[in-house]
């Protein structure tokens, strides 16, 4: 039962930062980072009543969704490379981690050959490193107009990884700064952006203090990552 102990803690962790924020419980969902996960693992998630999962490899996706529950959602959570985006249209529900207007250009693209309107969040480099992709903020806002023309997407809002810290507090800056970074956005397209993903098994209570509407938590939940995912792919 370790797991459904980790997630009755996180979801109790969620709450009382919701508490301090003023926020209600359901602003805020929990997606599981599953990575390196197998599929009996998401079937013990879902059985504990968790639906939103993310991945961030493509071949890896292949292999274990269609061998997870049918009730579990999924959301492509990494950096997107252009040979991918095909898969990655016909798998998830929304793309999170979008950094460049080519990659928005070929999603739209893919997503028009299929009959579908993906949603999608624009990455943004928050800190500016360079080993880190994302748009910086003021390219995002140059290209934000010509983003939302694409005829088959949907901005639904931004996501960011801020630099690791074991300090949570330490994170509160790079969250606060993609908060108005979407307040920014809304003013330039005239709508509002339902959602801000931010934070992770580390930091998630700081960013739902600071707006987050997504958190991204893996190791917080599954543990550490096992080394294979041979029982998935086999």
């Amino acid at each position: 039962m370790e797991f459904a102990e980790n997630l009755s803690l996180i979801q109790q962790r969620i709450a009382a930062a919701c508490a301090r924020a003023g926020r209600e419980v359901d602003s805020v969902t929990l997606l599981a980072v599953s990575k390196s996960h197998p599929p009996e693992t998401i079937e013990t998630a879902v059985g504990c009543g968790l639906l939103h999962f993310g991945e961030n490899k493509i071949q890896e996706a292949k292999a274990k969704i269609p061998l997870s529950p049918s009730k579990a959602r999924w959301q492509f959570i990494g950096h997107l490379q252009s040979n991918k985006v095909r898969d990655a249209v016909e798998l998830f529900e929304m793309i999170q981690g979008v950094d460049s207007l080519a990659i928005a250009k070929e999603i739209s693209k893919r997503a028009e050959q299929v009959g579908k309107t993906l949603p999608i969040l624009l990455e943004v480099n928050v800190a500016g490193e360079a080993s880190k992709f994302g748009y910086k903020p003021e390219q995002l806002l140059a290209e934000l107009n010509e983003l939302n023309a694409l005829p088959r997407i949907e901005i639904h809002g931004l996501m960011a990884i801020p630099p690791f810290n074991p300090v949570p507090e330490k994170s509160r800056p790079y969250f606060q700064r993609l908060r108005e970074l979407k307040l920014r956005c809304e003013e330039i397209l005239g709508v509002p952006l339902p959602h801000l993903s931010m934070g992770m098994s580390g930091d998630f209570e700081v960013a739902i203090e600071e707006g987050a509407t997504i958190v991204r938590i893996g190791t917080a939940l599954f543990g550490e990552r096992v080394s294979s995912l041979r029982r998935a792919t086999e």
